[in-house]
């Protein structure tokens, strides 16, 4: 899943891809270089990041989406990054596919029942407290069972909503809420998720932490870290990488899928 951040404050890449033609082309360019999924977003959810009105978000997105929808393969799903219901069901008339919703539906209660009516794929994320407070002291007495128990009753109340089954997926929140102890423990165990059965997003790239396990490096020199995760990820079950650097990202999971295969005999 390539990330496309159509903001002036996103933590990576903010600013790069607020004119519709460099956010086509920057779409272009992942698809070209493997990904298979494009998630769109007009509102950055970094720690101590501020909401983004809902008009304001359409008018971010919904332009480069309707260019995206006319002029890529509808074989290629477009997913948009959003809590309110308003802004994701303009994007799905806009042409998007999937709704990528970082507090699993409960900033905005008609967001599960817009899934369900819509029959549209909904990611369900892990997000403790707020962008603005979500990093002050996080603590856990077992983050991978409360992440885990927390996205269990999530897809269970989407399914409540009348969320096809086959529509659910989920994401553990890498960095949303968690300090470095509870991502590096998170990804440890990672298949304890995936044991729910349903299919599990990763979204590491380029995040903070990484950057502080390699010696503090800026945000784009953390690609390598980041693909040391997606190998991680194939290996314990997880389906889809959220990424800024698809190619490489690429070329990781690819080799650690071939050895997956040989380790389980497919």
């Amino acid at each position: 899943m390539g990330i496309l951040n159509i903001t002036p404050d996103s933590f990576s890449d903010g600013g790069r891809y607020l004119e519709r033609e460099a956010a086509v082309a920057r779409a272009l360019r992942m698809l070209e270089e493997g990904a298979d999924i494009l998630d769109i977003g007009g509102e950055s959810t970094r720690p101590g990041s501020a909401p983004v009105p809902p008009e304001e978000q359409e008018r971010r997105i919904l332009d480069v989406i309707r260019q995206l929808r006319d002029g890529i393969p509808a074989t290629i799903p477009l997913s948009i990054d959003t809590t309110w219901a308003r802004v994701a069901r303009a994007a799905l008339a806009a042409g998007a596919d999937w709704i990528n919703d970082t507090s699993a539906g409960l900033d905005d209660p008609d967001m599960l029942p817009l899934a369900a009516e819509l029959q549209a794929p909904i990611v369900l994320m892990h997000r403790r407290g707020t962008p603005q407070t979500m990093q002050t002291a996080p603590e856990y007495a077992d983050v991978v069972g409360e992440v885990r128990d927390h996205l269990a009753a999530r897809a269970e109340a989407a399914l409540a909503a009348g969320v096809r089954e086959c529509d659910i997926l989920l994401d553990p929140g890498i960095g949303f809420g968690k300090d470095q102890e509870h991502n590096l423990t998170l990804l440890a165990g990672l298949g304890r998720l995936v044991d729910l059965g349903f299919p599990v997003l990763l979204g590491t790239s380029r995040k903070r932490f990484l950057g502080a396990l390699c010696g503090d490096v800026a945000a784009d020199e953390r690609v390598a870290a980041t693909c040391a995760t997606t190998a991680l990820g194939v290996m314990q079950g997880v389906e889809i990488f959220r990424v800024h650097d698809v190619a490489a990202n690429r070329q990781a999971a690819d080799v650690a899928w071939a050895i997956a295969c040989r380790s389980t005999g497919e």
